[in-house]
């Protein structure tokens, strides 16, 4: 069979791979020859260009419906990514803004976790440039993880809701409450896509349900929560309590 190379950055694959080693790309269907003469750079430029038009459209209706652009606090900083100071530069571990992070060598779950910091910690200083970059990669690697955590799928969820990919993020948030069916980060979800699609009813839905199961929750003491406290907080002061 004639050698595959990735798409998004030209790394050369394993003839079954389905998603590139290097940097997570979807690996697709085309073949060596066809990869040899393409330009990786320009196929990850439109991959990145396609999720531009997702959001520069969400961007569009919210300033044609009159309403603010940014994200909810929640979703603005889910990662609890605390932004890079002159004394702690990259907190995530991962390149300045711009340079995709070598993940060939990391296990599926440490690439999702650099590629979702990466996305976070850009999210956290509104550079838009590089969510839309880094969020395929991100979501990408998602897809590797064998057996993704509860956790997992909030990140997962909020990385497809701040490109506009919100049927995708109420999905996971579905999953998540199949497993845990009070579960309040997936409450959060539905709360912040509701927020940002502007249905009301939804929004409501999704407070009232978190609030409601906040108090059996919270004594669960899952992992997640403690991850993610300032999040639970700030849509709990929200919602209202």
């Amino acid at each position: 069979m004639p050698a595959r190379f990735c798409p998004s950055c030209g790394a050369e694959l394993a003839a079954q791979a389905r998603f590139c080693h290097r940097c997570g790309a979807s690996a697709g269907a085309a073949a060596g020859a066809a990869a040899r003469t393409s330009n990786p750079e320009r196929t990850a430029w439109l991959v990145a260009s396609v999720v531009a038009l997702a959001l520069l459209g969400m961007i569009g209706w919210r300033m044609f419906k009159g309403t603010s652009t940014a994200p909810p606090p929640s979703m603005a900083n889910a990662g609890n990514v605390v932004p890079p100071s002159s004394t702690n530069p990259d907190p995530g571990g991962n390149l300045p803004t711009g340079q995709a992070p070598d993940i060939s060598q990391l296990s599926p779950e440490e690439r999702f976790l650099r590629l979702n910091n990466r996305v976070m910690t850009a999210a956290a200083q509104r550079d838009s440039a590089t969510v839309v970059n880094f969020t395929p990669m991100a979501l990408g690697a998602y897809t590797q993880l064998p057996a993704p955590t509860l956790d997992d799928r909030y990140h997962a969820a909020v990385l497809n809701a701040q490109v506009g990919r919100f049927d995708e993020a109420l999905a996971l948030a579905d999953t998540i409450l199949g497993e845990a069916p009070n579960h309040l980060l997936a409450r959060v979800v539905q709360g912040d896509v509701a927020e940002l699609t502007g249905h009301t009813a939804a929004l409501a839905s999704a407070r009232a349900s978190f609030l409601e199961a906040w108090d059996s929750e919270i004594i669960q003491r899952r992992e997640e929560y403690a991850d993610h406290r300032d999040v639970l907080d700030d849509f709990r002061q929200r919602a209202g309590s």
